[in-house]
């Protein structure tokens, strides 16, 4: 009933083995030790033990990135950052990233295989898994969730619409993809929005009831306010041990890590550097995860915005100090650099980004504004303090140079993704790619590909549309990263957005908490999860 905890567990202690500690004293750890994740891009850290044998009961709350407004995968919320661990809860995975072995394997799927260049995939499934209506997982009901999941337009619809040309199941257990090219980093596509199974009967109504695959089905959901889960006695790889998850709507990380540590919580999602270096001086053990373009100022370049103009555009980047935003924002913990891959990725290559130059700006713009351009930009952000201090050290850096910048913010993450997204309602906004090192193309297309609906910057570029192309074809390390130089050549040139930093995710848990199994993009999955 349990077939695959014992190689979890195995896999679990020897990340456990592995993670790096520094001793000295700090209060949020018993034995007074700080966890140290300097080295770590991706794995667990910290000092926790081995738990004990496994308990049943109890209740673990995890404060995410942000609260989700859906229970529906499809509607863009299949990401670490925006509800893909409260999805997998609920829907489970085709596939996982096992962090410790580098490599992808099955989750709710037995198997995923394929061809010897990489163009023909075939998925099998598990005998005996169902949905928490009792309906079988087959072939047919992975595909009509897939299928939802593309007319809904979820995040990577247009990557799976561009990749997969045909798409057969020659049996109620075995799906064939046949991909347009080669692609061997195919398996990412099952860790996310396509992998998380909806069944069927979720629109028997014509309404969205959420019916999972997973190990826990919804008890309460109050759209940015709460979402509770219970257990699952039926889940295809036992019942979980714990009674209920919960996901309570925190934002601000300050109570994250607050809750953290008086346990009113059991785990904290933490992007900002200075909470994470306060949770890691605190010994707090965790899941560390790394992604390159975290954090970059979107230029809007639409026809109807001054940033049409490429002088705009290159003025814009010039003018911004990543080491300047690193002290003003994140306490001099980040990750500054205008590279698009820093120096820890292994995409990093030989072409650098173009680089904080104050004087270049100020010749791009005056030359802009002797053409009739007023100068004059509107950044959006959020209205609290945190993204408050990061609109206002824009303002200041880009107001150095000549320009005059507007700051408008929005009411809530809904509003400011719809402005993003939705109304392109800006000029400029702080935003993050967060391409993944397990797979650089599929966040580069959503974020530069001329046709991608995660487009928001409005950049369309036939030869970086050729550019992403050859760098999903692309065989290896040497392969892509030679297509990525030339991709950091023409982002130099065409300058679509300002790289601000890279950064460190630190999705930090409290010492009684054991056997949470990260995937990849901070995806945590729950259903081996106990408390001691």
């Amino acid at each position: 009933m349990r077939s695959s905890y014992g190689v979890r567990a195995r896999i679990w202690m020897v990340v456990l083995a592995s993670a790096t500690l520094v001793v000295t004293s700090c209060a949020g750890n018993s034995d007074g030790e700080t966890t140290d994740a300097s080295d770590v891009t991706i794995g667990v850290v910290g000092n926790q033990g081995d738990g004990g044998d496994p308990k049943s009961g109890g209740v673990v709350s995890f404060a995410t990135y942000n609260g989700i407004s859906s229970l529906d995968p499809a509607d863009r919320q299949d990401g670490g950052a925006s509800g893909g661990s409260e999805m997998a809860a609920i829907y489970d995975l085709l596939m996982r990233f096992d962090t410790e072995a580098g490599q992808y394997v099955p989750q709710l799927a037995q198997s995923l295989s394929a061809n010897t260049d990489n163009t023909v995939w075939t998925l099998k499934l598990r005998d005996g898994a169902t949905f928490s209506d009792g309906t079988p997982v087959d072939s047919a009901a992975v595909l009509w969730s897939i299928d939802h999941y593309l007319q809904k337009k979820g995040t990577h619809s247009q990557v799976w619409k561009t990749t997969v040309r045909e798409t057969n199941a020659p049996d109620s257990s075995t799906i064939v993809f046949t991909l347009v090219q080669p692609w061997d980093e195919f398996p990412i596509m099952f860790t996310t929005g396509p992998g998380m199974i909806v069944a069927p009967s979720s629109m028997a109504t014509g309404t969205f009831v959420p019916i999972g695959a997973g190990p826990f089905t919804v008890e309460k959901f109050a759209s940015q306010d709460e979402l509770v889960l219970d257990a699952r006695p039926t889940y295809w790889d036992g019942a979980p041990y714990l009674e209920k998850l919960r996901f309570p709507a925190i934002v601000n990380e300050q109570a994250k890590l607050e809750g953290l540590h008086t346990d009113g919580l059991q785990v904290a999602y933490l992007r900002s550097p200075d909470y994470m270096h306060e949770a890691l001086e605190a010994g707090d053990p965790g899941f560390v995860t790394s992604a390159s373009m975290a954090g970059a100022l979107a230029i809007n370049q639409r026809e109807d915005r001054a940033a049409k103009d490429v002088r705009v555009r290159q003025a814009i980047v010039a003018a911004v100090d990543p080491n300047s935003f690193n002290e003003r924002v994140q306490g001099g913990f980040g990750a500054p650099g205008t590279d698009m891959f820093a120096p820890w990725s292994k995409w990093h290559g030989s072409v650098p980004g173009n680089g904080y130059d104050p004087e270049a700006a100020k010749k791009y713009l005056a030359e802009a504004k002797a053409d009739g351009y007023d100068g004059k930009l509107t950044y959006v952000g959020m209205n609290d303090p945190g993204t408050q201090r990061s609109a206002l050290a824009f303002q200041s850096m880009l107001q150095a140079v000549g320009f005059t910048v507007d700051i408008s913010y929005a009411t809530s993450i809904n509003d400011l993704i719809s402005r993003q997204f939705a109304k392109h309602d800006f000029d400029i906004s702080y935003t993050g790619f967060n391409v993944l090192e397990q797979s650089p193309y599929t966040r580069m297309y959503g974020n530069l590909f001329s046709e991608s609906p995660s487009n928001i910057l409005g950049y369309k570029n036939a030869q970086m549309d050729e550019l992403l192309g050859k760098l999903q074809a692309a065989a290896g390390v040497e392969q892509r990263t030679a297509v990525l130089d030339d991709i950091q050549k023409l982002v130099n040139d065409t300058a679509p957005m300002a790289v601000v930093n890279s950064s460190k995710v630190f999705i930090a848990w409290g010492q009684n908490v054991h056997g949470v199994t990260p995937s990849v993009d901070g995806i945590m999955l729950f259903g081996n999860t106990w408390l001691n």
